[in-house]
């Protein structure tokens, strides 16, 4: 699949450019409203900087442009990060002033110095939005400590700069807080519904034996997305304990029926009439959780039918049945809360120092500001020795877009110069020609200044790969329209900003992406092989006898496994801005590492319903001796997992013995079965076997095409690279 895509996208790619806009760019739930804030937000800090002629307008906007709004907490959580960050870059340059800026070999000793602790915090502070912060008001402000003016002049335009973004902080926490007033929406009930909603409308199509690849994906996508978010807003929401414990039982169990139902989607269910008709009833029962949930009332009761254990066809319906039964009677209150889900606590938001633990002694963080930092001090020596101070927007373009890997950081730089084309040259000089002349008032100016913002706001609500271009068009005519209190007659400030990005990103080019190259096909390995290296400990789960230890053990495992699947998919988009010698057997082992990574995610899913019979979940029982035979399996398999990691990562690695470990599963099943009659085991047993089966056989599949590979790598090395 994954090379039949890179066929298409090679011989179409006017096709796939078309495909990839329509996906970036069509509606999903909540984006026009994110779009409203988002311009509401920015055409108030225009207004409110253009009135009072507060300088720095234009970053003040872009701010209110980019603020996190997942929710008033976290839009307030970003708010006291930013101003800190901003407090602290504001101490750095006002104390940096008062003892280097007299002399200027030493001032050029302290800009030196300070570029490198910027890109120093970019890799060693803990919290990102301040390394972030921090770096973009000190290098916003050292053109300004460069002009030849009145040092009080220099001090006070510094002010400026932090009481506008602090003005644009108050704004957008004000329009955030007015909407979660007027548009108040339980964020997990909605989740929850999504959810629902999506493996009702798989069951209905199960049952017309319907295939709904979309639906499908989107199944498998919150499968492995876990409920992590939904009980992160649980625990910041304001119900009361006895409601926070049932959603959170409710979440839990939410969870496993959609894990349970993303993987009946590779077993291609072929229902008879009686199992389309459970099917369609199930589907029914979820419609009406649903309501429930939305509306806050009772869902009607569900009783399970004295044969439903016996008569299901198709695997995994019966747990599936069993679990929306468990959360009707949670709803109810016919059930105990906390004997379905871990408790939520503040526990789940754990507190970290100002630096990772390893900031001082991990030499990769040093490289990285080394590389960051002597691209950033050539765009000022450039600037500065041809005096064209317009161009300082180079020195911001290295620290923006200065990524752990070589092609990340191109696609962002990209996306950089493109916005800045787009809105700087295009319609930033568009505007000045053809429509300020026209203009009187500063409501025209609005009308102008909201057909910028509602395109840009709607590219930068997109995913990773295009936002970055709607945020960098919005900038560019910010920064034409919003720095000096007039309209703008002058064309050369686009122009200049274009240069200066365009400087940035030659340096970024010669400079950075050659020092201490980080290929991201190495990071792709990487990333894969950790990705196995979790697999392998999530097998071997539960290690604690403890039932809720042993769900919080799995839940971070299953997030670090989800967050290594979005890594490797950027990183994958970053393999094909890389350009050298090896780039053809880069994008060979790009598509095998995609490859693999599809197995791995259908191995996931498998697992994290595997995991819910040695749990013993309500549902999800089993006899003891199957128990203990279903440990012994997957122990196997995990040591198998680790065997391939360390083939991946060419570590010496312990031969085992490859005997098939789902026959021995079975006999346990048999001789279990043998002993007590089967008819009460039957249900589990049908979705439990073939589970285990798939596992084993994709374990099987990865270990031959792995080592096959390494194989060839390693008898052949020219041919595999050409492979």
């Amino acid at each position: 699949m994954a090379t039949a895509t890179l066929t298409l996208a090679r011989y179409k790619p006017v096709a796939w450019f078309w495909d990839f806009l329509r996906d970036e760019l069509a509606p999903y739930p909540g984006r026009g409203a994110l779009v409203a804030r988002m311009v509401v937000s920015a055409s108030l800090v225009m207004l409110v900087t253009m009135v009072f002629q507060i300088p720095y307008g234009a970053f003040a906007a872009i701010y209110a442009f980019t603020a996190s709004r997942e929710n008033p907490d976290a839009t307030l959580k970003d708010v006291q990060t930013t101003v800190f960050g901003y407090a602290l870059g504001t101490a750095y340059v006002l104390i940096g002033a008062i003892f280097f800026s007299g002399e200027p070999v030493i001032r050029f000793a302290w800009v030196l110095c300070t570029l490198f602790v910027m890109f120093f915090f970019l890799r060693a502070v803990a919290n990102y939005t301040v390394a972030v912060r921090f770096g973009y008001l000190v290098v916003i402000t050292i053109p300004l400590w460069d002009q030849i003016i009145p040092t009080h002049r220099k001090v006070a335009n510094t002010l400026w700069a932090i009481l506008a973004l602090t003005i644009s902080n108050l704004i957008t926490l004000a329009v955030e807080l007015v909407y979660a007033h007027l548009h108040q929406i339980d964020t997990v009930a909605v989740a929850l519904a999504d959810r629902l909603r999506c493996t009702a409308w798989m069951l209905r199509s199960w049952s017309a034996g319907i295939t709904d690849p979309a639906r499908e994906e989107q199944l498998t996508r919150l499968a492995i997305l876990g409920t992590s978010r939904m009980r992160l807003d649980l625990l910041r929401s304001v119900h009361t304990p006895e409601m926070t414990q049932e959603l959170g039982a409710v979440i839990a169990l939410v969870g496993r029926l959609v894990d349970t139902a993303a993987n009946l989607t590779h077993f291609s269910p072929q229902p008879s009439s009686p199992d389309s008709s459970r099917l369609n009833q199930l589907a029914a029962r979820i419609d009406a959780l649903v309501s429930a949930l939305l509306t806050k009332r009772t869902p009607p009761s569900m009783e399970l039918s004295p044969e439903t254990d016996t008569t299901a066809n198709v695997p995994l319906l019966l747990e599936m049945e069993r679990t929306v039964s468990l959360i009707t009677a949670v709803l109810n209150g016919s059930k105990a809360a906390s004997d379905y889900g871990p408790a939520t606590s503040a526990d789940e938001e754990p507190g970290t120092g100002f630096f990772h633990p390893d900031a001082f002694s991990n030499s990769d963080y040093i490289r990285f500001a080394i590389r960051g930092s002597l691209s950033a001090v050539a765009c000022y020596v450039a600037y500065n020795l041809v005096a064209w101070p317009g161009i300082s927007t180079s020195v911001t373009t290295c620290f923006l877009t200065a990524l752990t890997t070589v092609g990340a950081s191109r696609q962002k730089q990209l996306l950089r110069y493109a916005g800045a084309l787009v809105g700087g040259m295009i319609l930033g000089h568009g505007a000045q020609l053809f429509v300020l002349p026209g203009i009187e008032s500063i409501s025209g100016f609005l009308i102008l200044f909201l057909a910028v913002t509602i395109p840009a706001a709607w590219i930068s609500a997109s995913g990773p790969r295009l936002s970055y271009f709607g945020v960098q068009m919005a900038l560019a005519f910010y920064l034409i329209n919003l720095q000096e209190f007039k309209f703008q007659t002058s064309l050369s400030i686009a122009r200049d900003r274009l240069g200066g990005v365009f400087l940035g990103l030659l340096a970024m080019w010669l400079i950075f992406d050659q020092l201490w190259e980080a290929s991201a096909i190495v990071a792709m390995r990487r990333t894969f092989v950790s990705s196995l290296q979790s697999m392998a400990n999530l097998m071997r789960e539960p290690l604690s006898s403890d039932q809720h230890v042993a769900i919080e053990r799995s839940l971070v495992l299953r997030e670090t496994i989800n967050g290594n699947f979005d890594k490797l998919r950027q990183q994958a988009d970053g393999v094909m801005l890389e350009f050298g010698p090896s780039r053809a057997q880069d994008i060979a082992e790009r598509t095998r590492i995609l490859h693999w990574q599809l197995d791995l995610r259908v191995l996931f899913l498998a697992r994290v319903a595997l995991l819910k019979y040695r749990l013993r979940l309500p549902g999800f029982e089993l006899q003891e001796p199957i128990i203990e035979a279903q440990e012994v399996f997957d122990t196997g398999i995990g040591e198998r997992l680790d065997r391939l990691a360390g083939l991946l990562q060419s570590t010496p690695v312990p031969e085992l013995h490859q005997t098939p470990l789902a026959p021995i599963l079975e006999k346990a099943i048999h001789d279990c079965c043998a002993v007590e009659p089967p008819d009460p085991l039957a249900g589990r047993l049908r979705s439990f076997v073939p589970l285990c089966r798939r596992v084993e056989s994709l374990v099987s599949s990865l270990e031959q095409e792995i080592t096959q590979r390494l194989s060839q790598e390693e008898a052949h090395p020219s041919e595999a690279q050409q492979a």
